[in-house]
């Protein structure tokens, strides 16, 4: 049996082209490898992108809370304090109210005058010390009632208490507390009338046992005469200023 040879030019053709398709596939191998790891790197930095926009966006909406929540903390502030302010407001309203009815409760019975014989003064004119306290004014000026109640006595001759008060007016107020006004031109009010703080009653006059123009003025603890204490102290304990 003869053998096989095969020439040497062929086995080299065969080496050089199992070397040629050896380097093909490691060249294959390595541009796929390298399409491989860019596509991770980029699938990487999709990832970390996505994750810093949804750690911006969670940062930002934290943000807008907060500020909602200040700004909802500041308006409550804002409305409890002008809730405050109302309030004192309010209080301050109603406190000026309070001292203006207080100061308004009683009133002169007179507005522009003179201040002549006193309380418990000593006279001539008078058969005891002196009833009342007189306010020098012209005849025919206003007279109105110190502090509102019913009109109990009105007319001459003192309203019942005698000819020396002349034309007068009896008030009752109420607590055992009366006014009385004398010497009068001009009577306004009646028997039972209920009159205001202020309102006129009467104009002054000269009437009865008097010197000059002038009103006799009273506060007593009954209608009639004999029960008079001092005017002036009363009514500086009403407020009244003189």
């Amino acid at each position: 049996m003869s053998q096989r040879v095969t020439p040497r030019f062929l086995r080299t053709s065969q080496i050089r082209t199992r070397a040629a398709v050896l380097a093909a596939g490691l060249g294959a191998s390595v541009v796929m490898g390298a399409g491989v790891a860019a596509a991770a790197d980029t699938t990487a930095a999709s990832g970390a992108a996505s994750a810093v926009e949804a750690q911006a966006a969670a940062q930002a909406n934290a943000a807008k809370a907060q500020a909602a929540k200040a700004e909802k903390a500041a308006q409550a502030k804002k409305a409890a304090a002008e809730k405050k302010a109302a309030k004192a407001a309010a209080a301050k309203k109603a406190a000026k109210a309070a001292a203006k009815k207080k100061a308004v409760s009683w009133v002169d019975p007179v507005k522009s005058y003179k201040l002549s014989a006193s309380f418990a003064q000593n006279g001539g004119m008078w058969a005891h010390k002196h009833s009342g306290q007189d306010y020098a004014i012209p005849t025919g000026t206003k007279v109105m009632a110190t502090h509102g109640g019913t009109v109990v006595k009105a007319g001459p001759n003192g309203a019942g208490d005698g000819p020396a008060y002349g034309n007068a007016v009896v008030i009752k107020h109420g607590n055992g507390t009366y006014s009385q006004y004398a010497h009068l031109s001009q009577v306004d009010v009646k028997i039972g009338q209920v009159v205001k703080t202020g309102q006129k009653i009467a104009l002054s006059g000269n009437t009865g046992n008097s010197s000059g123009p002038h009103l006799h003025f009273e506060i007593r603890t009954t209608p009639g005469y004999g029960s008079a204490v001092d005017p002036m102290k009363f009514l500086r304990g009403k407020g009244v200023t003189f």
